[in-house]
């Protein structure tokens, strides 16, 4: 239930943010006509102004505000907090976060924000007419523009739930304008990162479904149902291919085998494994060696010991799509693992 709590959290709710927005500014107005007041209408403005961000991270005009209320304290560490933060949004870019070394963020921080945004701008409708913007309609142009960002897509982290959502919501525009084979290679991307984001399941599944790849879509629909058992889309899935399985030289389908649903759950283990986040190069070739040849005489399962290593190590996601393969395979006592690795998320 906590966890379902921090994720509506962070789940952008448009109309709060514009409502918190609006009363940092009139704040901010009121700190300006009353310097007797100024101190305490400032600390009021920015409230609010997290608020704002809190309740709608995707609205670039929220993050703005926050900054120039910090621009108006004087508060240059604040200011730097502020990119800080766009930035994990953003994938945590190595190329953003070298500008953040060595700069007056009272000088320049406001400017150095705007640029970010004019790059990577948060609302995916416009970042699209970035990417697809050109002065000659030349297409060559614009299919260099999506390699490229498929390219940062494969460097960048996306653990951060906002980031998940944001660049989810890019891939749904690369997938409207028919780049179907990119959206599902970064869907699986950004799953490996953070495997709860039920809402690019469900996309991933639709897709799949669209096309008839049937074992495919019952997968993802398997994971969201998986992750939140109080959807169903796994089971209205089997309700729309049973009805449409009436004639007699069909057969019914009730699930892929045992076989294929572990090679989709090995296959997304893979990816996160290489994505995986690490801290201490030492620490890492220490935690392979112990995974890769596990101690034989430990008379715990060694995939238990493989799950209790990952999640130490911070590899939640990982540690995740192992439980799910075990639990898919029949070994009943990984489901326990399998919840606090999603708790981990």
């Amino acid at each position: 239930m906590a966890s379902e709590s921090g994720d509506l959290l962070q789940h952008p709710r448009r109309n709060l943010g514009n409502r918190f927005r609006s009363q940092a500014q009139k704040f901010t107005r009121l700190a300006a006509s009353d310097t007797s007041r100024e101190k305490e209408n400032m600390a009021w403005a920015e409230q609010n102004a997290r608020q704002a961000i809190l309740h709608d991270f995707t609205d670039q005009r929220n993050w703005q505000c926050l900054a120039d209320i910090k621009l108006i304290n004087m508060d240059g560490e604040g200011l730097n907090a502020v990119l800080e933060d766009v930035f994990v949004i953003l994938g945590r870019d190595p190329d953003l976060v070298d500008q953040l070394k060595d700069i007056d963020f009272l000088m320049v921080g406001v400017e150095l924000l705007v640029a970010a945004f004019t790059r990577d701008p948060l609302d995916p409708d416009m970042w699209w007419q970035v990417i697809s913007n050109t002065d000659n309609g030349e297409q060559d142009l614009v299919e260099q523009r999506i390699v490229e960002f498929a390219q940062r897509c494969r460097t960048l982290d996306f653990s951060d739930q906002r980031a998940n959502i944001i660049y989810g919501r890019r891939l749904e525009r690369l997938r409207e304008n028919g780049h179907i084979e990119l959206f599902i290679e970064l869907s699986r991307h950004l799953l490996a990162h953070r495997p709860n984001n039920h809402e690019l399941w469900m996309e991933l599944g639709r897709l799949h479904e669209r096309r008839g790849e049937i074992d495919e879509a019952w997968s993802c629909y398997d994971h969201v149902q998986a992750i939140n058992p109080h959807q169903t889309p796994r089971d209205k899935f089997l309700l729309r291919l049973k009805g449409a399985m009436d004639g007699e030289d069909k057969q019914p389908w009730s699930g892929p085998d045992i076989t294929m649903r572990s090679t989709f759950l090995q296959q997304m283990e893979s990816l996160s494994q290489r994505i995986s986040k690490t801290t201490d190069e030492a620490d890492v070739g220490h935690n392979i060696a112990v995974l890769d040849e596990p101690d034989i005489t430990d008379k715990e399962h060694p995939d238990l010991n493989k799950i209790k290593l990952l999640l130490d190590s911070g590899n939640a996601s990982e540690a995740f799509f192992l439980a799910r393969r075990l639990v898919a395979s029949g070994e009943r006592w990984a489901e326990e693992w399998l919840e606090k690795s999603q708790q981990s998320f």
